[in-house]
């Protein structure tokens, strides 16, 4: 039989708690570690639609990216928790661990954009430096990066240079443009960057993507199933479908 725990510790092994930022509530949130899973969900959010996929696919536990608590409670009112209290449906989040651990969220980014990593890019270790194959244009780069994300679009500022040395930082990540551009990097791809930060691209000559927060982390969901399917094959792990890019482009 595969508990909650068991799933748990194997998370943790990737992806140690000890990572978390201090702002973070990253671990078991939800539930009872002895309970049993045969079926548990994958998805970035623990949103209400998430809460009743899992239910209706009889899921007796949810993974996401994001924590479904982040600050303290101080009464349970909240429609998700009980709903999830009533189906006995557990909650295990790792958020900035998972962000910084060797095989995580930025590692899952630079994969999937065929670059090899070369280092971290903050003092943290969240984010990664690293180097394309070969350097395209950004008339090249941004329909392959659009393609990769599976984004509806892209806000971007280009430089007119070549994207060869790249920084990623799946989510928000635009605090850190001045140190991938120290780092010598041409391009960086983050999220929810801010007006202010497009024109420090412009100041700076750094070609600027913003992929959405959700198309640069998810990319981690399936690497976490390939995971757990591989270790616990009598559990069955199910990649949220309903969860998806909630922004568009007109």
């Amino acid at each position: 039989m595969v508990t909650a725990k068991d799933i748990f510790e194997n998370l943790c092994a990737l992806a140690p708690l000890e990572l978390q930022l201090s702002f973070d509530n990253s671990g078991f949130l939800f539930g009872r570690e002895t309970a049993a899973v045969t079926k548990a969900l994958l998805a970035l959010d623990v949103t209400s639609a998430v809460v009743d996929e899992a239910a209706e696919l009889g899921a007796e536990l949810i993974l996401s990216h994001h924590p479904l608590i982040f600050s303290p409670l101080k009464s349970v009112t909240d429609e998700k928790l009980l709903r999830l209290a009533q189906y006995q449906i557990g909650v295990i989040s790792m958020h900035t661990n998972l962000d910084i651990a060797q095989g995580g969220v930025n590692d899952a980014l630079m994969a999937a954009l065929g670059a090899q990593v070369l280092g971290g890019l903050d003092e943290y270790g969240c984010g990664r430096v690293g180097r394309l194959g070969k350097a395209m244009s950004m008339e090249e780069f941004l329909p392959f990066c659009k393609a990769v994300l599976k984004t509806s679009g892209l806000r971007y500022y280009d430089s007119g240079r070549q994207v060869f040395k790249l920084a990623v930082m799946g989510g928000s990540g635009g605090d850190s443009l001045e140190t991938a551009y120290r780092l010598g990097c041409d391009t960086y791809l983050t999220a929810d960057i801010k007006y202010h930060q497009f024109l420090e691209a412009q100041e700076l000559g750094i070609n600027l993507i913003d992929g959405d927060h959700f198309c640069t982390e998810n990319l981690v969901i399936p690497v976490m199933a390939q995971r757990l399917r591989a270790a616990f094959p009598e559990t069955k792990f199910t990649i949220s479908k309903r969860h998806h890019q909630v922004i568009r482009f007109a």
